[in-house]
């Protein structure tokens, strides 16, 4: 069996859109992360650190869907990482009202011997220097590694955040990061630049708008699926990353075709992340609806076009 590593926060978020609030519930990109390639043949395991705070039953949640959390190390007498936030009614737009770093402020990642050999390694949005600190780590070289970041990182820790960009093979960002990071408005003028910066494929996030996916000189565009209600956003970017990084996994294809399969894979999946709050409804989901929304998917994206 295939062996995915996931690296990223396991945290308590706090969460107020207009459908309602939360009071601290189970979090963090590797929990969304895992969450969703779990829904994979695959062996996954997860490296991040936790507070004495965090409940035993939260990390079960992770455990009992077979994802490995020997990598997950408990500071005694420490507090889990905490963010409270607020979304605007256009769901697009948040407000960050706390952001309590707590022991994820001096986390220093061991990644357990047995997944030194990875074949596919997905870097969560966290330091950069912590994201290194993995793939040092690594006794092989990966298949593939897929780094996820963000602009405060561009903002805060540029040297380090372009080491680690010429290192892995995959970045996934978000459109507004994407031209940060590049100064280039065009998208596909970005994903050249990018792609010189190191990563062979790159992955532009652009919301309810879908996603691109550029490799060499081929494009791949994934609509989002239309949906009736979008109740909470937050981990609905994990959520593609590791739905994405465990069907590549599973397959042991690295392809750009297979890539685009990817690209669908964790949109499906990020498409129900977003219908209730935090991972309650992953935690509900059943292979038919991901295999019935993957129809809708193809339905939305297929047609016939007679050219002369």
């Amino acid at each position: 069996m295939s062996k995915l590593l996931a690296v990223g926060s396991i945290a308590f978020d706090e969460i107020e859109t207009p459908f309602g609030k939360t009071g601290k519930i189970l979090g963090g990109a590797a929990t969304f992360i895992g969450l969703a390639a779990s829904q994979f043949k695959i062996d996954i395991g997860v490296v991040s650190v936790v507070g004495e705070d965090m409940p035993q039953e939260y990390l079960d949640i992770l455990k009992d869907r077979g994802i490995d959390i020997s990598g997950v190390e408990i500071i005694k007498g420490g507090k889990t990482f905490y963010w409270k936030g607020k979304y605007h009614n256009d769901l697009n737009s948040r407000d960050t009202l706390i952001t309590e770093l707590n022991t994820l402020g001096d986390f220093d990642p061991v990644v357990p011997d047995n997944y030194k050999d990875a074949d596919i390694v997905m870097l969560g949005n966290l330091h950069p220097s912590i994201q290194l600190s993995v793939i040092a780590q690594m006794e092989k070289k990966p298949k593939l590694i897929v780094l996820d970041t963000m602009n405060f990182w561009m903002d805060n820790t540029w040297d380090e955040l372009m080491e680690v960009i010429g290192k892995i093979d995959v970045i996934t960002i978000n459109d507004e990061e994407a031209r940060q990071l590049t100064e280039e408005y065009s998208l596909v003028a970005a994903a050249e630049k990018i792609q010189e910066m190191g990563p062979r494929y790159v992955v532009i996030k652009k919301g309810e708008h879908g996603a691109l996916l550029f490799h060499e000189d081929k494009v791949f565009f994934a609509p989002a699926l239309p949906l009736r209600e979008v109740f909470d956003p937050t981990g609905a970017g994990d959520t593609f990353a590791g739905g994405f990084a465990g069907f590549i996994t599973e397959a042991r294809n690295i392809s750009f075709e297979s890539m685009k399969n990817g690209i669908i894979q964790g949109s499906n999946l990020a498409s129900f992340c977003v219908e209730r709050f935090g991972i309650e409804r992953m935690l509900s989901l059943e292979k038919s609806e991901i295999d019935e929304r993957l129809h809708q998917f193809k339905e939305l994206t297929q047609f016939n076009i007679e050219l002369s």
